[in-house]
């Protein structure tokens, strides 16, 4: 058959016949008398075989070699095709990723665009000053990718980048609270820690209350940042995770500084103090869980601290009963 016959019958054009001619992949096995190609059922099977893999990625050289070469086994190529093919997709992803994240900007103009694309890439630098950098200077833009910053702060080791970026989303509207609770449930710990931290830095009511979600979290650490973060912004719900924090020595220090800080309210510091004197009974045996308990009492006002100090002045623990007088001298001391 000639060129035009075998194009109808393989689905390939003519022109693409001759191309695959001229790399040897397809060679017409006859000429007629006028020179023309002549097409044999033998060799459209060979284009059909050629039209197979390519379709599965292959390129025309490897589809030579594949063909022709009795050393090119099949394994080997499609476990490199394999492999060539999840770096695409990979590839692609990440793209799809970029332009989700420009289009979530809704950039004004295609300056917007440059910009938001110049950030990404600062943001995959491995220099950390080019990353923080890029991160101060964005603040100022009209079109700053709060979802890519979200996804730098969680992923951010360098202290200072970290920093700049919780700074950054501080100062950014959106959708910053709701992207950082999704991963407050992240596999990785330091996943999570990165994102309570970062929630603990951004005003408004939205971050409070995925903070408030976040006291129920089974992570101690969440919890801890969570609270912490909490007691500052005046919340009373904060209060049992702050005597736990006591009790357990993690950060028990700021915790009895955020006790303090809810104490100015009268009812809030009664149910302080309440909650110190019941710990304060249960780890009797506990000594550094009391000492830091006792201490925990200096800056709760009310009757009940005033109470239970008096209380302790007498206790058998030597060392709690010298905090509680100490603290009872130093209360009588401000009320003069």
């Amino acid at each position: 058959m000639l060129i035009g016959e075998a194009a109808r019958r393989s689905g390939v054009s003519a022109r693409m016949l001759r191309h695959y001619e001229s790399l040897g992949l397809v060679r017409p096995s006859g000429r007629t008398g006028s020179g023309y190609r002549e097409y044999s059922g033998r060799d459209i099977q060979r284009v059909f075989h050629v039209e197979s893999l390519r379709s599965l990625g292959l390129s025309l050289r490897e589809i030579g070699r594949a063909l022709d070469d009795p050393g090119c086994t099949p394994s080997a190529l499609v476990d490199d095709l394999v492999s060539r093919t999840r770096e695409h997709i990979a590839a692609q992803r990440a793209l799809l990723a970029r332009l989700r994240r420009i289009d979530a900007a809704d950039p004004a103009g295609w300056d917007d665009v440059l910009q938001v694309v110049a950030l990404l890439q600062a943001l995959e630098s491995k220099s950390p000053d080019t990353r923080q950098r890029a991160v101060l200077a964005c603040v100022d833009r009209a079109a700053a990718p709060v979802a890519a910053l979200v996804e730098a702060v969680l992923g951010e080791t360098d202290p200072n980048v970290a920093g700049a970026l919780r700074w950054a989303l501080a100062r950014s509207p959106d959708r910053g609270p709701e992207l950082l609770a999704e991963a407050l449930s992240a596999p990785a710990a330091a996943v999570r820690e990165r994102a309570v931290r970062c929630l603990a830095e951004l005003p408004g009511d939205a971050a409070a209350a995925q903070l408030r979600v976040a006291l129920a979290s089974p992570d101690t650490v969440v919890r801890g940042h969570a609270a912490l973060a909490l007691g500052a912004r005046g919340a009373a719900e904060a209060v049992p995770t702050l005597v736990d924090m006591i009790v357990a020595g993690r950060n028990d220090t700021d915790a009895a500084d955020a006790l303090a800080v809810l104490a100015s309210d009268t009812a809030t510091a009664d149910r302080i103090a309440r909650g110190l004197v019941d710990h304060l009974a249960r780890h009797g045996t506990d000594a550094p869980a009391r000492g830091r308990l006792t201490q925990a009492l200096a800056d709760i006002p009310g009757a009940r601290a005033q109470r239970a100090l008096v209380a302790l002045a007498r206790d058998a623990d030597r060392a709690v009963a010298l905090t509680a007088a100490y603290l009872l001298r130093r209360r009588a001391a401000r009320r003069c």
